[in-house]
């Protein structure tokens, strides 16, 4: 019997398949499963042990049987188990597609030529590289007959519709990605979560100027319906992005507050503050916005 695999091979080519399959079927979120759930490390060591204690029971098994069989089949088995798995397709295709000759058919190519004793083969070109030669030949004349007899498109059509693409593919990443908001495309956020981290920012950062409940103290009130840049959470964004009125306005938050904590912080402010009553409330500043 021939040993195509030894124990070294198939041990840990079996170990990391069940390994990849448990990987696979368990959902462990984000993080690997063996992270996620330490047991299973405990499972993959007893697969572990149970693949090494398979190997040593063949092991075993296959010498108690070579032990009974005559010195002659001893002999015999012996042999066939030290022949080395071949693999003939791909032996036969490596010698078609390089045309080597063997050694020993190496006279029937030697030229006449003798130079100090060193003796050239005339051997031809091998195949895969006339095979590729011949494909840029193709290549050529189809290129050629698309792009200078038939025009089918320039590099610059090329490059502005490739330009194109991607600018719709960043507008349409930038609607699900929170960290690359802007004053375009935020929208009011509801969770709890981000009403939570906008009162934390609100906190640390708007409350000198506006007081905690919004009602206004070196900044204007926050919680009426008058509004000196416009309403609504995409011109609080950009108000609370870019800073308010040039000389009298509030510094640009933009190069301290990340796009998202900007979004969270806005939101707070429409979700939490405006339309209550404060307990000292500033006068009005600017006009009534109302939604469009």
């Amino acid at each position: 019997m021939r040993n195509m695999s030894p124990w070294w091979i198939r041990v840990p080519l079996i170990f990391f398949l069940i390994f990849g399959l448990m990987e696979y079927f368990i959902d462990s979120g984000d993080k690997p499963a063996f992270i996620e759930y330490p047991i299973t490390l405990v499972f993959m060591l007893v697969v572990l042990f149970i693949l090494v204690g398979i190997e040593l029971i063949l092991k075993s098994v296959e010498n108690v049987m070579f032990q009974t069989l005559s010195p002659e089949a001893q002999k015999r088995y012996l042999e066939s188990k030290s022949k080395q798995w071949e693999w003939k397709w791909g032996k036969s295709f490596w010698k078609k597609i390089t045309g080597n000759k063997p050694i020993e058919e190496e006279k029937e190519i030697i030229l006449d030529h003798n130079y100090d004793g060193i003796r050239e083969l005339d051997n031809n070109l091998p195949p895969w590289w006339v095979y590729m030669f011949y494909a840029t030949i193709i290549f050529g004349v189809v290129y050629l007959a698309r792009f200078h007899v038939f025009n089918d498109y320039t590099q610059d059509m090329e490059y502005e519709q490739e330009v194109a693409e991607a600018k719709i593919a960043i507008e349409e990443y930038k609607k699900t990605a929170k960290g690359l908001v802007d004053a375009n495309t935020v929208e009011l956020l509801t969770e709890a979560s981000d009403i939570k981290a906008g009162g934390a920012i609100y906190t640390a950062n708007c409350v000198a100027c506006h007081m905690p409940d919004g009602g206004g103290g070196i900044g204007p009130n926050l919680t009426d319906e008058y509004w000196i840049l416009g309403g609504g959470v995409k011109n609080v964004f950009h108000t609370i992005s870019e800073g308010g009125r040039d000389g009298k306005g509030m510094i640009a938050w933009k190069q301290t507050l990340k796009p998202a904590e900007i979004a969270q912080v806005a939101s707070f402010i429409l979700s939490e503050i405006n339309g209550k009553t404060p307990a000292n409330p500033k006068a009005a500043e600017g006009e009534i916005w109302t939604e469009e």
